[in-house]
């Protein structure tokens, strides 16, 4: 998945360069199938609509953000804003593009696609919190501004490009929390993966919430990742004997000798292991097979050895074999990397395994032989890794790959994209299900700290409202809930909304963070969280709250545009409880007094 050259963008000055110049500094999508076309039917739909109303020009603010957190947790990271911005430096139909939708669109009349040759995003503006920040429900991830037209058909591209990448860094961040700081994580994610573009996004922010490497290549090669990976249990059973070794020689790490049958030294070590004092006997005859692929293995990669080691068994013939081709290696003056375990009791096999390397460390005086790095594999989750966690365990690295790319507990976070704003005239979108209410107008969004450092409360205020301080005491209340508000005496305020698009407006433009400080800011955010709020049991949720400016001005507008019921006499009169309707004789029940139909309500 290579990234695809930039399509052709229009040279509309502003404040900050021309919108090509923008477009070649940001690059192109890492998706080549991230264009134009990305979107859902229905937005091209309405920006016909929008255009033969003559209203695609209208200036037009819409919010993206989710309802809920993932996981059942009481935080989320943000992740996709690179892409976002990538997306629309590029944002441009091709002659291709305008061909294909006039044939699903015959309708249409012809000056439409004359409109759409000439979109791009130069006059869209794009607010954002910066990538990797800890965010929470409502409060807008990103707000963007432009024709409302053009900001329409963004909808779908950007939600899709928001979505997955958020859910998988917060999934990512989870494992990382529950792990600890002092393991090492890797995603091995990749022939679990929904696809290749599953795949590539999944490493590249599994990586950004917490973990060190990934098995993908591809991944490693577009982004920098860190790569790790040893063998298969393939490569152990496609050895029958020592036999199979044909070049036996070794040479020392420091040049200095060749061992020309680096083979029998290793069977040398196998036989003082096996009649050991301190490991009494338990070692008898192993898998010779198995050492056979452990010595090829460690001739191709002698400063970098790590066997897998539960092919056949793991105590009777991994371990040994291993130890015996890693105090061979030693002998050449190389330290072998460790174990990989990828099945059965891992809480059980990695303390007895760090039993017998400690012992060997100390028979036969090899510094650090005890400390061998012990990864375990094997659909792990956050649950497995909590549990291992309580029985105690001796692993130092996890190689996790289904459950943490595919989100297994959790298909989508539910991004939403809504209009709050259009001609500067503010808008809300009304639900039974307050929780589906809009937060309306245009915004800014601050987060206000204690005393300690962590963070109390996310704030929403009108644009016309002046910031929050420090040391002022500000009033914050639930967007909908009358009785929940609070003082808050902030020690720090961080303004949170950036603008990383500048369109023709003279803002200055956010700079886009590498991969590795996207990573640093996750890892610092996450730390500045109370710990209630991160705990995998019962977190407390984090609050976010409007000014009572806002609060007022919602709820004004909720009445005013809420249409409001007539209250009328029903037709007909309820069936009284005493006196059953001859249906329900027949069927031997009585309507229940209890229940009120959607009339008796009224």
């Amino acid at each position: 998945m290579a990234a695809m050259s930039a399509p052709h963008a229009s040279a509309h000055a502003n404040g900050n360069g021309t919108h090509a110049g923008m477009a070649e500094q940001v690059g192109a999508p890492t998706n080549p199938m991230a264009t134009a076309l990305l979107t859902d039917q229905y937005q091209f739909s309405m920006a016909y609509a929008y255009w033969k109303a003559g209203k695609h020009a209208d200036r037009a603010v819409f919010d993206l953000y989710f309802r809920k957190n993932p996981f059942g947790g009481e935080f989320t990271v943000f992740a996709g804003l690179e892409e976002c911005i990538k997306f629309i430096a590029n944002f441009k139909f091709t002659e291709h593009d305008i061909s294909f939708l006039q044939s699903v669109m015959p309708m249409c009349e012809g000056e439409f696609f004359d409109y759409l040759r000439e979109v791009d995003c130069s006059d869209v503006e794009v607010y954002s919190i910066p990538e990797g920040s800890v965010v929470f429900p409502k409060v807008p991830l990103m707000r963007v501004e432009g024709p409302v037209a053009v900001v329409q058909l963004l909808e779908t591209p950007f939600v899709n490009l928001i979505n997955y990448a958020s859910l998988v860094t917060t999934n990512a961040a989870r494992h990382r929390h529950v792990a600890g700081k002092s393991k090492v994580l890797l995603e091995f994610g990749l022939r679990r993966a929904q696809g290749p573009d599953g795949a590539i996004s999944a490493s590249k922010y599994c990586f950004m919430g917490g973990f060190d490497a990934t098995s993908n290549v591809l991944a490693g090669n577009l982004f920098g990742i860190p790569l790790r990976g040893t063998h298969s249990h393939a490569f152990v059973s496609s050895y029958m004997s020592l036999d199979e070794i044909p070049d036996k020689a070794l040479r020392s790490k420091d040049g200095s000798r060749v061992c020309q049958d680096f083979v029998s030294l290793v069977q040398e070590w196998l036989q003082k292991i096996q009649v050991a004092d301190s490991l009494d006997g338990v070692f008898g005859d192993t898998n010779q097979s198995e050492l056979a692929a452990f010595v090829s293995y460690a001739l191709a990669f002698p400063s970098n050895f790590l066997a897998l080691v539960d092919t056949y068994d793991v105590m009777r013939s991994g371990i040994p074999n291993f130890c015996a081709v890693a105090l061979a290696l030693h002998d050449l003056g190389y330290k072998a990397s460790g174990i990989r375990l990828d099945s059965g009791d891992l809480a059980y096999l990695s303390i007895e395994a760090r039993k017998v390397f400690r012992a060997v460390e100390e028979e036969f005086n090899v510094p650090g032989f005890g400390k061998m790095v012990i990864t375990a594999s094997n659909d792990l989750n956050e649950e497995t890794i909590d549990a291992l966690n309580k029985q105690g365990h001796e692993v130092d690295a996890f190689g996790i790959g289904t459950y943490l790319v595919t989100c297994y507990s959790q298909a989508a976070l539910g991004c939403v994209f809504k209009l709050v704003e259009i001609n500067s005239k503010p808008r809300i979108k009304l639900s039974e299900d307050v929780a589906k209410v809009s937060i309306p107008c245009k915004k800014r969004c601050f987060r206000l700290y204690g005393k300690e450092g962590y963070p109390l409360v996310d704030i929403m205020i009108r644009e016309s409202e002046p910031s929050p301080k420090a040391g002022e005491r500000i009033l914050c209340r639930h967007p909908f809930i009358e009785s929940k508000r609070a003082y808050v005496v902030p020690q720090h305020v961080e303004e949170l909304l950036q603008c990383y698009w500048p369109g023709r407006s003279d803002k200055p433009r956010a700079e886009l963070a590498s991969l590795d400080k996207i990573r640093s800011r996750c890892m610092q955010q996450l730390e500045k969280l109370r710990p209630d709020h991160i705990r995998r049991l019962n977190p407390t949720p984090y609050k976010v709250s409007v000014s009572a400016k806002l609060y007022d001005f919602i709820h004004c507008l909720w009445l005013n545009e809420a249409p409001v019921a007539d209250l009328k006499e029903p037709d007909t009169l309820p069936v009284s409880p005493d006196n059953p309707t001859t249906d329900d004789v027949e069927q031997g029940t009585e309507s229940d007094p209890d229940v009120m139909n959607e009339e008796d309500e009224l």
